[in-house]
């Protein structure tokens, strides 16, 4: 019998969990815990951490779990690595379902960084007005640079101080369209954006709307993980999923 752990958080999981559920696999959908009202899924979920590669590894055994999708966020390394060890250990096949990362087109004025670090130093030394399009992870580092305005869109309302010290929060969940993400540039007369290489239609928006505002864009490139299989559509994992556990 298959028994699949869907590690979720993504658009693309939530497709693929409906997919699942519309085939009547059993199958488990799993949230970080990092949002305080995580979209519905249709199929059993739990959430929160699992406690490291033991813990996750401890998990698959106790559930029986005989194919684990990892449908993460690109950004999500830390649980990538430990599915991917986890895995390992028990002895359960794995397949990352990710989406493509976004390329620069004609008009794109993008200048890469190869982390965060990279993407607080590639800001001007002159005050600016930030979109910072990262979520709430890592907003400490660009503390470094206070005399710049930063602009956050959140899922949920800070529970705490930010750390930054001249910001403004806009409340939103994607997915989001260009001519909102105009708007919201302009209305806030953002000078840069800086986003994560999340890839996908979801939150693309705000790449064509800096390129139609000629806004340059600080473009933070994917974090390294082990090499697992990695699959792109849903036909192909459902495809991966019909092979036994062995």
């Amino acid at each position: 019998m298959t028994r699949i752990l869907l590690l979720g958080g993504t658009t693309e999981a939530s497709t693929l969990a409906r997919t699942l559920a519309d085939a009547g696999m059993d199958a488990v959908f799993s949230y970080a815990g990092r949002t305080a009202t995580p979209v519905s899924q249709p199929l059993p979920t739990r959430v929160g951490g699992f406690g490291g590669v033991e813990g996750l590894a401890a998990y698959l055994q106790a559930e029986n779990i005989t194919h684990v999708v990892d449908a993460t966020h690109p950004f999500a390394a830390q649980m990538s690595t430990n599915s991917v060890h986890a895995c390992e250990a028990a002895g359960v096949p794995l397949c990352a379902f990710e989406r493509p990362a976004w390329q620069a087109g004609e008009g794109d004025r993008w200048v890469h960084a190869g982390s965060i670090e990279g993407a607080v130093n590639a800001l001007p030394d002159a005050p600016a007005r930030v979109f910072l399009a990262i979520g709430k992870q890592n907003l400490a580092q660009f503390a470094a640079k206070p005399q710049h305005h930063y602009l956050l869109r959140l899922v949920d309302a800070p529970e705490a101080d930010l750390p930054l010290p001249n910001t403004t929060v806009e409340i939103a969940r994607g997915p989001f369209d260009v001519a909102g993400d105009t708007a919201l540039m302009q209305r806030h007369g953002i000078t840069h954006v800086v986003a994560k290489n999340a890839g996908g239609a979801g939150a693309a928006a705000k790449l064509t709307a800096a390129c139609t505002l000629g806004l340059p864009v600080v473009m933070i490139g994917r974090p390294e993980v082990p090499e697992r299989p990695v699959l792109g559509r849903v036909a192909e994992v459902m495809a991966w999923l019909s092979h036994p556990a062995d």
